[in-house]
């Protein structure tokens, strides 16, 4: 967001009360919130690494959906808050939103829709940031079974779903499992142009899982291959430094610090800070 750009009624506005022409719960018939807007209103905030700012968006238009019965945007925003609360690592308000986001799908009768799969993956991710891996494989699977027989499931979603669904696997220990599901992750992922950053994700988390499946020295070799091969993709020419590169780099960069690869590190946060701090000062 520019200095000085005017804010929107959505930054400091309060949900409509009881003294406006439209009291809670009188709402006569479904008024659908912005959804572009709110996801396009919540890129400018992460892009500014502003998680209050972020926040205090999602909840106000939270309230906004809800009192105009829109189940269809309340979905999109619940979906949206569990993923904020998981990077923010609050795990009662991150448990609250999947519970709600689950229940809303009962509500709809979503189960088969690719909303559902959506909405299942950002639930069983927040349930294995926070330990709760035995839910999250079963709300994966519950993903998987969607993605995998829907027609329209794009190759980019289900290397998604296979990448975080490896990462549960490996924390229930189930390396061979976990090993499989993100070789899946990154054969999906490298028929879609413009996911590279996921690649490099998936990469690292394979040089994890065979630290933990096979040792260190066993290991290393294939560790830097893989470490080699997701530097290569952070830093091709081809990706686009916005503010969620700025994201991947900070997420990444301990990684690659914890292998030995000082220098890299250093890079990735050293491009993320210069991106947040661009995009503070509105360039």
């Amino acid at each position: 967001m520019s200095v000085g750009k005017p804010l929107e009624p959505a930054d400091y506005m309060e949900p409509r009360c009881v003294l406006c022409d439209e009291p809670y719960g009188v709402t006569a018939e479904v008024k659908p919130v912005p959804q572009q807007r709110i996801i396009a209103k919540m890129n400018e905030y992460m892009s500014l690494r502003d998680y209050k700012g972020a926040e205090r968006h999602l909840l106000y238009w939270l309230e906004e959906a809800k009192l105009g019965r829109d189940l269809r945007g309340e979905l999109m925003i619940r979906g949206e808050l569990i993923g904020h609360y998981r990077k923010t690592g609050e795990k009662e308000p991150a448990m609250e939103n999947v519970d709600a986001a689950l229940a809303l799908l009962d509500e709809l009768d979503f189960h088969q829709t690719l909303s559902a799969g959506t909405t299942y993956v950002n639930a069983a991710t927040a349930c294995n940031a926070f330990g709760e891996n035995e839910r999250s494989m079963t709300l994966f699977q519950k993903a998987k079974e969607v993605y995998e027989n829907s027609p329209n499931t794009d190759a980019g979603l289900l290397g998604g779903l296979y990448n975080n669904m490896a990462l549960t696997a490996a924390a229930l220990e189930r390396y061979e499992e976990a090993a499989a599901l993100f070789e899946k992750a990154l054969d999906r992922m490298e028929t879609v142009p413009g996911v590279e950053l996921e690649q490099a994700i998936t990469c690292l988390n394979m040089a994890d899982l065979l630290e933990k499946k096979d040792g260190p020295q066993a290991a290393e070799t294939k560790i830097y291959e893989l470490l080699d091969r997701a530097y290569d993709l952070l830093t091709g020419s081809g990706v686009n430094e916005d503010g969620y590169y700025a994201f991947v780099c900070e997420k990444c960069a301990p990684a690659f610090s914890y292998y030995g690869y000082f220098l890299a590190a250093e890079e990735l946060q050293k491009k993320a800070e210069e991106i947040y701090e661009r995009n503070r000062a509105g360039e």
